[in-house]
């Protein structure tokens, strides 16, 4: 049998690593971990997890968890994964570096920058479909954007 704590880290790794759409696809994925659970554990799980519904391509909507362990570092193939599913523009001016998303997906973007922990970022701050990262002075808000562009898969010609 599988405890609460485990069911809810398989659910967080599977969010993470798949675009979930809705609880019974949810449910079945968890079933091929060979964890089975009701709908309504499920849902609760979510629930506790601060899981919510992002706009991802085509306008479908998909789990995503915003608030991660401040320790847990972000692999580099998913902060690309996260950045080229989610982030449509990016322009700088010195300090910052502005980052546009779909509506309701800022917060998951800066979520997994923070993790990432990648060089020139200090922080971000994010809002509905928008984020701000502050670039260190020595790094440059020129160059973080271009890091940016390049992990999301984007034209380096925009600015």
């Amino acid at each position: 049998m599988t405890s609460k704590v485990q069911r809810q880290q398989t659910i967080a790794r599977i969010i993470a690593e798949n675009s979930v759409t809705s609880q019974p696809m949810l449910l079945e994925l968890l079933e091929e971990e060979g964890i089975e659970a009701t709908q309504a554990t499920v849902s609760r799980d979510l629930e506790d997890l601060g899981a919510v519904k992002v706009r991802v391509r085509k306008g479908e909507t998909a789990y995503a968890i915003p608030d991660f362990a401040p320790d847990r570092i972000a692999p580099q193939d998913q902060l690309r994964r996260v950045l080229s599913e989610w982030v449509a523009e990016v322009e700088f001016s010195d300090p910052m570096v502005v980052v546009r998303t779909p509506p309701g997906c800022a917060h998951v973007v800066a979520s997994a920058l923070d993790r990432s922990r990648i060089k020139g970022i200090i922080g971000t701050v994010a809002g509905d479909d928008t984020l701000l990262c502050v670039a260190d002075a020595k790094y440059g808000a020129k160059r973080l954007a271009t890091d940016l562009r390049v992990l999301a898969g984007l034209s380096k010609a925009s600015r």
